[in-house]
């Protein structure tokens, strides 16, 4: 599937090219940084884009290009994190409340309502506040607002499936109602949540950078894209400080939402056949 995409789908190739060069650069990052992040020489403060650093040095002489590749560890992972643990609680929520119907459907389903009718970036700012600005804290603050999206996909998708006549075979047979949830509802129903998944990690990865940007994701002085972001806000004048974290964050979440496109696309039958 993937290299039908590539051959037919420009945007899925380029996607797939940019999210594979960030991942190896997040994984090498602390062998190829030409200067330690977190090390401090006033003298070049401020310094501008040269041959010694390529993307200049911040407010307290840091090496720009350094603090870009090594936070690009917590940016991505963060996102990855996030998406799977918010998957997971989605699937099993929707799932069991596609499955079971009734009036345990109806209950369940205004829960995540519930959730889902607060904006997700307020929601999450709260979350972190209530909890302290922390790393770890961000993260169960994106998990709790993002899961309610996957659960109304998932429920979608039970809901359809549960009426194949394999389930009723299954039945038939004596097989218990946790075995043909986990055996026969979600092997086939966890398509969509893939699809979902892929493109919400670009926008898992901007709403770390903006909660980071607020001073509620990781601490200073750890080097985050959102973090050096806010900081090149405060000296707007050296416009490399906040450009280049900004083009990581950007390039990042614009290759995933290329990525999710093209797997929309492919498994929609109507675009398919386009391909």
């Amino acid at each position: 599937m993937t290299w039908r995409l590539m051959k037919n789908n420009t945007l899925f190739s380029i996607g797939v090219v940019i999210c594979l060069l960030w991942l190896i650069i997040s994984i090498l990052a602390p062998f190829i940084v030409p200067y330690d992040p977190l090390e401090q020489n006033l003298m070049i403060r401020f310094s501008k884009p040269s041959a010694e650093h390529w993307c200049g040095a911040d407010s307290l002489g840091r090496d720009i290009f350094s603090r870009v590749l090594v936070g690009s560890r917590i940016s991505i992972g963060a996102g990855i994190i996030t998406i799977i643990f918010a998957a997971l609680v989605g699937m099993i929520y929707g799932g069991v409340a596609g499955y079971a119907g009734g009036r345990v459907d109806e209950i369940m389903m205004r829960g995540s309502e519930l959730v889902q009718s607060f904006p997700t970036i307020i929601l999450a700012m709260i979350i972190c506040a209530a909890l302290g600005p922390s790393l770890f804290n961000a993260l169960i603050a994106m998990v709790i607002v993002w899961w309610p999206n996957y659960a109304r996909v998932m429920r979608s998708m039970v809901i359809q499936v549960k009426t194949n006549e394999y389930i009723e075979a299954s039945k038939s047979l004596g097989a218990s109602n946790l075995r043909i949830f986990f055996k026969e509802i979600i092997p086939n129903s966890v398509g969509s949540i893939i699809v979902l998944a892929t493109v919400d990690f670009g926008n898992a990865v901007l709403l770390f950078a903006g909660l980071s940007y607020l001073g509620l994701g990781s601490p200073p002085p750890t080097p985050e894209w959102g973090a050096m972001v806010s900081d090149g806000a405060n000296y707007f004048t050296y416009w490399w400080i906040a450009t280049f974290p900004g083009l990581g964050i950007l390039t990042m979440s614009m290759g995933a939402n290329f990525i999710g496109d093209g797997m929309r696309d492919f498994l929609d039958p109507k675009l398919r056949k386009e391909l």
